[in-house]
């Protein structure tokens, strides 16, 4: 590729869509292996992080995307309009996944994966125009703070203060008043109003890093600064963890440091190899779904909802086409599993495959 872009950037994002492709679309919901599925509550599994990553790069993202943009104040309302423009197709999609395939308004989600990234998005890059590094640093850990003190101390009718289950939190309070009959579950969503304020504060983390990586500090140095940060990060989170438990459906504050930590982690594993020492070859199925991820991810999701919907013959027993590929070609080889694992593999696979004539002929797609 002859682009100027950031591989071990793209890559990382490559990897995380691969982990969202490969969690969200299993051959069984009933069969999967432990560090393949979300905690129940309180507590973290590899899956958690795979989100946070996502919100975390696109942070890094925007500090490179808009970093020279911002000096150009006549280009000022254009660059805004191209913001909120991104913004509104990203929540559009999300709301349309959601739409699908059911096709009822009534009990539509409108909380959701991509929703949460484009109000990320949104409220990360209009922050990184109008402040500096610092500026950043404060309201990313005011959020925080605000966040904990929130959760803590504002009672939930029938409940009190402070407490953080399934159904006395606050956030779900505000979810089942403000969006009830459109959320994930009953009185509940992963992905309401409330939490999304630490996931900008994930988002903001990001851009810091991305400023990391854009300064004029050398090779060595730039890995140094994100493994030590990774390590402040997950420690602090870890910490904390006894006062304001971890809890990705909460997105609690700390999470945010914890999942933060670990992807500076990653991410200087990335950058170390990928531009320190120059050895990319492995990271080429990565590229190819990170330098596309939103297009990749839309269209992965709209790929399994479509198996899914379509219904085949087998010794007169009417299948989903999933069902049929799951119980009748994986699990007699490879067992319940270990099948439901190959599944969403072959769909990774499958969108590497499409994806490839893009990237060869270096087609970004900008949603």
């Amino acid at each position: 590729m002859t682009s100027n872009r950031l591989s071990s950037l793209d890559a990382f994002r490559g990897l995380t869509i691969a982990g969202m492709i490969l969690v969200n679309n299993p051959g069984s919901r009933e069969k999967v292996y432990p560090p393949l599925q979300h905690a129940e509550w309180h507590g973290w599994t590899p899956t958690d992080l795979i989100f946070p990553f996502f919100l975390f790069m696109v942070g890094v993202s925007i500090s490179f995307s808009l970093s020279k943009k911002r000096e150009l104040i006549r280009e000022s309302h254009s660059l805004y309009f191209k913001i909120i423009k991104r913004t509104l197709i990203l929540f559009s999609l999300g709301i349309l996944l959601a739409f699908i395939p059911r096709f009822d308004f009534a009990t539509l989600r409108i909380p959701g994966v991509l929703q949460r990234i484009a109000l990320c998005y949104l409220f990360s890059s209009l922050l990184f125009l109008k402040t500096g590094t610092k500026g950043r640093v404060i309201v990313a850990f005011s959020l925080l703070a605000s966040y904990w003190l929130i959760m803590k101390w504002v009672p939930v009718p029938g409940y009190g203060a402070g407490i953080l289950s399934y159904e006395g939190n606050l956030c779900a309070y505000i979810d089942s008043r403000l969006l009830a009959g459109h959320l994930y579950k009953p009185g509940f969503d992963p992905e309401g109003i409330l939490s999304t304020l630490t996931a900008i504060s994930t988002t903001l983390l990001g851009t810091l890093a991305g400023d990391w990586l854009r300064s004029s500090k050398e090779i060595p140095q730039k890995i140094t600064g994100l493994f030590m940060g990774g390590l402040f990060f997950t420690l602090s989170g870890l910490l904390l963890h006894p006062f304001f438990s971890i809890n990705k459906q909460l997105w609690t504050s700390t999470y945010v440091l914890f999942t933060a930590g670990a992807a500076l982690f990653l991410l200087g594993i990335c950058y170390g190899v990928m531009e320190g020492i120059g050895f990319k070859k492995w990271a080429a199925p990565f590229l190819i779904l990170g330098t596309n991820a939103i297009t990749v991810y839309v269209g992965s999701s709209l790929t399994a909802k479509l198996i899914a919907l379509i219904e085949v013959s087998v010794n007169g027993k009417a299948l989903s086409l999933k069902m049929c590929i799951y119980n009748c070609l994986l699990v007699p080889w490879a067992g319940p599993f270990n099948g439901s694992l190959v599944y969403p593999l072959f769909l990774i696979i499958l969108w590497v495959a499409i994806m490839i004539p893009l990237y060869r002929k270096e087609i970004f797609i900008r949603v």
